[in-house]
């Protein structure tokens, strides 16, 4: 048996988890791409005017705004947050508006102990904030208590009956804007971001894929040194 055969098996062994490692980080690096292409299209969308909302092609996740009336009457709680130690929600009021469906603006946190006041604009309002995707109650999701109107999954075909509010439009409008010190609900600051933490995985796999390398060339220079097997007669 010549020395380079000795590594055959070796190689056969090695060779498809290193072209598995390469692949992985190739991968990764082309999802760290495209999130730093997403977080920068936030970042402009989040410093340019919003647009009027168009209902009929709705964009999820992006700066719009609209016009109406709050039904106050039919407020309703959505999920659990904590801040500053105080357990709150998110505070979800509709919307009425002329020649479209009512819509469910997500106001902003509050807490769901204490008698704090709440702002509760009257007449014409003009709400802008981000688009978000109604969504549908899964095995894992925490049940709706219709009864208190507390819901934890953003589903405007269920929220709209339970409070009064039937028709609701498929999708939520998440408000934006500053909230002076005191005053709730705590409107949203920023749309938002997805974690981009792609690069350590890029690292990772790349590193694992180099480590193995190395490992290999070692053990190859080990192996090639060793003597050639005698031969039988």
């Amino acid at each position: 048996m010549t020395a380079w055969r000795r590594l055959r098996l070796p190689l056969l062994a090695g060779l498809p988890v290193f072209l598995i490692l390469l692949g992985l980080g190739t991968w990764q690096w082309q999802r760290l791409q495209w999130k730093t292409a997403l977080l920068a299209e936030l970042a402009s969308a989040e410093a340019g005017p919003a647009r009027p909302l168009d209902d009929a092609t709705p964009t999820p996740w992006t700066k719009v705004f609209s016009n109406g009336r709050f039904r106050h009457d039919r407020e309703a709680l959505l999920g659990l947050e904590v801040r500053g130690g105080v357990l709150g929600a998110q505070l979800l009021t509709p919307l009425e508006r002329d020649g479209a469906a009512p819509l469910l603006v997500v106001r902003g946190w509050v807490p769901l102990e204490g008698n704090a006041p709440l702002d509760r604009p009257a007449g014409p309002v003009r709400v802008e904030g981000y688009l978000r995707p109604g969504e549908t109650a899964d095995s894992f999701a925490a049940r709706d208590d219709l009864a208190k109107k507390r819901f934890y999954t953003l589903d405007p075909a269920v929220i709209g009956p339970a409070i009064g509010q039937p028709g609701l439009a498929p999708f939520a409008l998440v408000a934006l804007g500053a909230t002076p010190p005191g005053v709730l609900p705590a409107t949203a600051q920023s749309l938002p971001r997805p974690a981009n933490n792609h690069l350590g995985y890029v690292i990772t796999w790349y590193g694992l894929a180099l480590a193995e390398l190395g490992v290999f060339i070692t053990f190859a220079r080990r192996r090639l040194k060793e003597p050639a097997d005698e031969p039988r007669l």
